[in-house]
């Protein structure tokens, strides 16, 4: 607080009039950013998900001021039906199989199945869940996406970046290998320690650290790695397991990250694309049982205890929902680009 003195002479006065003025220093209020329209928090959470490996001392709160200061405000349209939440698909489609029962029984002793993807069997044409959803990222997902993808290609460069994305690939698909065979062989993690493994990374050995106790509860692994299609919806995708979590039959869905995801909302599209291969599993006559619930389990390089999201049959059927509209899209996008295709050359 300021004061300010200042003296007055009345006239016929011999003493001097003392006045105080006080007053705060006013500032205009602070311009709101208009990208919080977009869910901050939410959004933020998705560039820190994709933030595997940190290299920038920004933030995704900090990124949001800089563009608002770099390029002045931005006019947001309101969120669309579809990203309220609120949609429905205009087709329905059952998630469950009538001519299945779901399997109550521990399956006969032997290899999980495992089903290779082969292009050559017609399937060239059939799109995967990966890409569905890929192509199928709202606006908000692809600018922060995109803002991020930047921001680390200049701190790394082209090259720096391509070879710091390899590496997040070669330890993910390490980790599913390592995964696999444990399952496969129905070993645990206790049965190994890391010295028996010298050819694999800390990294991986952290994932495998950090999921040791979620292995402890899987059991009866009915499938690995192992491809699945809905025909009638023409979609295909590689579950990474079938198997038994405390009991419950499950498609299991491995992730790795080094933020630590402890709620589902954290996992973003996942629930979607678990939903959607257990959809197609039941649809696929290669497998001779259908399954009502899913697991998503996010292992952390540092060895910290993996967090396990289980989806019951309720929220599973939610999020099959979900995936209907996902799919209405993508198929409305690749028919919108065949009729263009088709004007031009006409």
């Amino acid at each position: 607080m300021l004061v300010f003195k200042r003296m007055w002479f009345v006239r016929g006065a011999s003493l001097p009039v003392r006045t105080l003025f006080t007053g705060y220093r006013l500032s205009s209020p602070k311009r709101r950013s208009p990208y919080n329209f977009s869910n901050s928090e939410r959004y933020s959470a998705l560039v820190k998900s994709v933030m595997s490996f940190r290299v920038s001392s920004q933030n995704p709160e900090s990124l949001l001021a800089e563009d608002d200061h770099l390029y002045g405000p931005v006019i947001a349209s309101p969120p669309s039906s579809k990203s309220s939440g609120t949609a429905k698909p205009e087709a329905t489609h059952p998630f469950l199989n009538s001519s299945k029962t779901p399997e109550t029984e521990e399956p006969v002793l032997g290899f999980p199945a495992r089903i290779l993807l082969n292009r050559e069997q017609g399937r060239t044409l059939v799109p995967s869940v990966s890409r569905i959803l890929q192509q199928t990222l709202s606006p908000e997902q692809i600018f922060h996406l995109e803002r991020w993808k930047r921001r680390m290609i200049a701190e790394l460069g082209e090259d720096g970046f391509q070879e710091y994305s390899q590496n997040l690939f070669r330890q993910g698909k390490r980790f599913h290998s390592v995964l696999e065979d444990f399952l496969t062989l129905g070993a645990t993690w206790k049965d190994k320690s890391p010295a028996e493994t010298p050819e694999d990374s800390p990294e991986v050995q952290g994932y495998m650290q950090s999921v040791s106790h979620i292995l402890e509860d899987i059991s009866a692994v009915r499938a690995i790695e192992s491809t699945v299609q809905h025909d009638a919806l023409n979609y295909l995708g590689i579950v990474d397991c079938v198997a038994r979590y405390r009991g419950v039959l499950c498609v299991i869905d491995w992730k790795t990250s080094e933020k630590p995801k402890p709620f589902l909302g954290n996992t973003y599209d996942n629930p979607i694309q678990v939903a959607a291969y257990t959809g197609a599993l039941n649809s696929d006559g290669n497998y001779k049982y259908q399954v009502e619930n899913g697991l998503i389990v996010v292992a952390y390089k540092d060895g910290s205890p993996a967090h396990a999201h289980q989806l019951n049959s309720e929220l599973l059927l939610e999020y099959w929902k979900k995936w209907l509209l996902r799919l209405e899209e993508f198929k409305s996008q690749r028919s919108n680009h065949v009729t263009s295709a088709f004007s031009e050359k006409r």
